[in-house]
């Protein structure tokens, strides 16, 4: 195999991830992060596999690696977390890790004697945080609407006579319990913070929840430990008394991970309350709401609120005792709830939103719908960087699907379950049904 050396290899490594379904703009922060994760060796493969889900024989013809080497190299990256390999079909498929959720969360969630976490911490903070806040801008900034995460709304904080109107895949009760494998990990916000000496909260590390064929992921890894379906339930409702964040997988099936974020410590909050970048996370379908007439001005909520989504505000009213009451900012709410938990007046809850959100079903659709957001859909659907013929189709529907007036209409909510339903029949026409089901 002909070997790129160097800065290359590392340039080209960081190419390939920049084409997944987060956008990962080159700089020498990226290249001291690629270089710190990943051997020459490594990169290289990363390089040669194709965009998507690939079985270890469709890796042998594109890496041109005997079966054994290749296998090597396999189990090194996949325990870093550098390459995602899912049990489907009696059989491991296996795919480049995107920057997130992917080789930070899991490089982050590693621990033991041979985890360098302190420059890993250090490293990722730099690139993902940095000063010029490139990686945010290429996929959270304006416009953008299809982020990895949503808010979920805790139960709790909705008001009485609207609970009935939450849909199953908006309730953590309903995902711990459709759910069959489960497991708890650190917190990679957390443990970053840790060891840049910037964590301020008590939250434990060990909070970072996974479902399903998730779960058996990080358990296979070392990278979270298995837990019983009361144990997760567990880890739910401390979350609540801690009055966190529950930032799940974006999609309505299959939910692979909910996060517990604080807003001292979590990249997500932090991106909106200190980066200004609010398309982070996608709201849930609630919108936090204060009763002036039972508010007390106490600030609580205020307080509580992790992007600063709540102010309080003079009273003007006459005839009250309150000097101050607070006013919510509904173009910046998350809808998350964990202000009405702090409320003792009950005067803050949850309402419904005037226009219902409507989420990714599936892990499939979610990643379309971000690569075509992102300029990265023609990857997907010619995967094999190997192939003169891909390339050439890579370049060319690329170029096809940037239009401005193209990627409106797709995305359009006229038009996005067409587009959908197409990718779909492609992929059934290759005879991968299966990943419809991820």
């Amino acid at each position: 195999m002909g070997h790129l050396v160097g800065k290359d290899i590392f340039r080209s490594l960081g190419s390939k991830i920049d084409g997944l379904e987060m956008r990962t703009p080159w700089n020498d922060k990226l290249y001291a992060v690629l270089k710190e994760l990943y051997s020459a060796e490594e990169a290289d493969v990363v390089v040669r596999m194709p965009y998507g889900l690939s079985s270890l024989e469709e890796l042998e013809k594109a890496t041109r690696l005997e079966k054994n080497e290749l296998r090597r190299l396999l189990d090194s990256l996949t325990a870093k977390g550098l390459v995602i390999d899912i049990w489907i079909n009696e059989a491991y498929r296996y795919t480049p890790s995107p920057m997130v959720v992917g080789i930070f969360e899991f490089t982050m969630m590693r621990i033991g004697p041979n985890a360098n976490s302190k420059e890993w911490g250090k490293l990722l903070h730099e690139y993902l945080n940095g000063a010029d806040d490139s990686f945010l801008a290429a996929n959270f900034g304006s416009g953008v609407r299809f982020s990895p995460f949503r808010a979920l709304p805790h139960e709790e904080a909705i008001k009485p006579e609207q609970y009935c109107e939450v849909l199953d895949y908006e309730k953590a009760s309903s995902l711990i319990a459709e759910a069959n494998k489960f497991s708890i990990g650190i917190c990679s916000c957390r443990h970053e913070k840790l060891h840049l000496g910037e964590k301020k909260c008590a939250i434990p590390l060990e909070k970072c929840s996974q479902f399903g064929y998730a779960a058996d992921l990080a358990i296979r890894h070392n990278l979270a430990r298995e837990v019983s379906r009361s144990e997760m339930e567990d880890n739910f409702a401390q979350s609540k008394e801690m009055g966190l964040v529950l930032t799940a997988d974006n999609v309505q099936k299959n939910v692979r991970f909910v996060c517990h974020c604080c807003k001292c410590c979590c990249n997500l909050m932090l991106s909106i309350s200190q980066f200004g970048y609010p398309n982070t996370v996608v709201t849930s379908n609630f919108l936090s709401e204060i009763k002036d007439d039972v508010c007390s001005g106490c600030g609580k909520c205020a307080k509580a609120c992790p992007i600063n989504a709540i102010a309080l505000v003079d009273d003007e009213n006459p005839g009250t005792k309150r000097k101050k009451m607070a006013k919510v900012d509904a173009s910046l709410c998350l809808g998350c709830g964990v202000c009405a938990l702090q409320c003792s007046t009950g005067a803050c809850k949850l309402v419904q939103r005037g226009q219902r959100v409507i989420y990714p079903e599936t892990t499939f659709e979610r990643i379309m719908l971000q690569c075509l957001e992102k300029g990265t859909l023609q990857n997907q659907i010619f995967a094999n960087p190997q192939r003169i013929n891909e390339k050439f189709m890579r370049a060319f529907v690329g170029a096809f699907l940037k239009l401005p007036p193209v990627k409106k209409a797709l995305l359009s909510d006229r038009l996005r379950s067409s587009f959908l339903n197409a990718m779909k029949d492609g992929v059934r026409r290759q005879g991968k049904e299966w990943v419809l089901d991820l």
